[in-house]
């Protein structure tokens, strides 16, 4: 019998011992069997190294890799929802009360500029306090400048008067026309505070106002948020600033660029999940509040980290192995301790250095024989016997 087929019955023989209660093999007392250790066991020092020529290592399927050092990422996945950035949503009030006299922007999804005029408002008290300035100056006209202490409180009224239409959202430049006019405005026009969209509308024609009542709700959506969950066993992964790709169904084939801007600093009770905050710029408008995205974090492992493909680890349930090249072609069997996976590849925190070569594949049958190996090997089977 080959060493090949020596080595493909072992691992059937393997196979066989976890399904049911092993029996004598053929060819082994029950004694010598007794001798050999158990997969869920064993370690690496219940195995020896093994020596495969180049034909043998063929045959079964025997390659190999190299420990390598470099940074590695990881990709996280999730979905989230596009809402518009916070810091750049104003809501639209008065401080008077009046009436809506005229509206210039009567529909929600209107795209606006700042200073854009949005609606005009009727109101009584405004047009009592701009008399009140008018009046304020008559009487410091009217007042001998010899006397000073009147003189400085029809001053005061002046300035009384100026700040209460100040408080009023009345701009300077609007007081000072007034002044110089002595014409009242009956309507204060309101304005819009930035340039973006009207995501709300609150008023119509006619509606009656009051100081603190909601008008319009306005969002510049040059930048827009995406909000989405990571599970907690990832969020140490997650850094503010760390780049994310975003894709939606509208746009297929087309990428985003986003990073992160806020990780939650607590975690859901239930879900078991952290929440991200991605700022995306969005100068063209495509991304619009209410859309569902699909969110791809690069999460950086380390930029000096030892890896391995995870093919190369034999993993028995309590001990991580590979079969290292050393000197004089035998394949020995290291323990090694793991780290974070990416993608298909671990990092390796002990047990092996940069540079050396270890079995990646068919390494179960490597295994296989090494720990049928210890104690001299399976008698009756050729080239199985311990290697010094």
């Amino acid at each position: 019998m080959t060493r090949t087929l020596a080595l493909l019955t072992a691992a059937a023989l393997l196979a066989a011992g976890c399904r049911s209660k092993p029996q004598a093999t053929a060819g082994m007392s029950a004694a010598e069997h007794a001798q050999m250790p158990a997969a869920d066991t064993a370690t690496a020092s219940d195995r020896v190294p093994v020596r495969l020529s180049a034909e043998q290592a063929g045959a079964i399927g025997v390659t190999y890799t190299t420990v390598e050092r470099g940074p590695l990422a990881r990709a996280l996945s999730t979905v989230g929802e596009v809402r518009p950035a916070e810091p750049n949503i104003a809501e639209v009030t008065t401080r008077v009360d009046g009436f809506v006299d005229r509206m210039y922007v009567d529909a929600t999804g209107v795209t606006v500029r700042r200073g854009q005029p949005l609606l005009a408002i009727y109101s009584p008290m405004l047009v009592s306090a701009q008399q009140e300035l008018l009046t304020a100056h008559r009487l410091a006209a009217g007042t001998d400048s010899t006397d000073v202490e009147a003189w400085r409180s029809a001053q005061a009224l002046v300035a009384a008067a100026r700040r209460r239409l100040a408080y009023w959202e009345i701009s300077g430049e609007q007081i000072a026309r007034l002044e110089q006019s002595g014409e009242v405005t009956k309507t204060l026009t309101l304005g819009a505070p930035l340039d973006g969209v009207v995501l709300e509308k609150m008023v119509v024609q006619g509606q009656s106002v009051t100081a603190g009542m909601k008008l319009y709700r306005l969002a510049d959506l040059s930048t827009v948020w995406i909000e989405g969950e990571v599970f907690e066993r990832d969020l140490e992964l997650v850094r503010v600033g760390a780049p994310v790709q975003v894709t939606v169904t509208a746009y297929p084939g087309r990428t985003f660029d986003g990073r992160i801007a806020f990780v939650s600093p607590v975690v859901d009770e239930q879900s078991r999940a952290g929440r991200v905050r991605v700022a995306v710029p969005n100068a063209g408008g495509l991304l619009k509040p209410g859309m569902y995205a699909s969110l791809v974090l690069e999460a950086s492992l380390g930029r000096d980290l030892l890896s391995l493909p995870a093919e190369a680890i034999v993993m028995t349930g309590q001990r991580n192995l590979v079969f290292v090249v050393v000197a004089g072609g035998a394949l020995e069997p290291r323990e090694v301790t793991l780290g974070p996976r990416a993608g298909n590849r671990i990092v390796i925190q002990d047990g092996v250095r940069a540079g050396e070569r270890v079995v990646a594949s068919a390494n179960f049958l490597v295994d296989a024989e090494s720990r049928l190996m210890v104690g001299g090997g399976m008698p009756g089977m050729p080239g199985m016997e311990k290697q010094p």
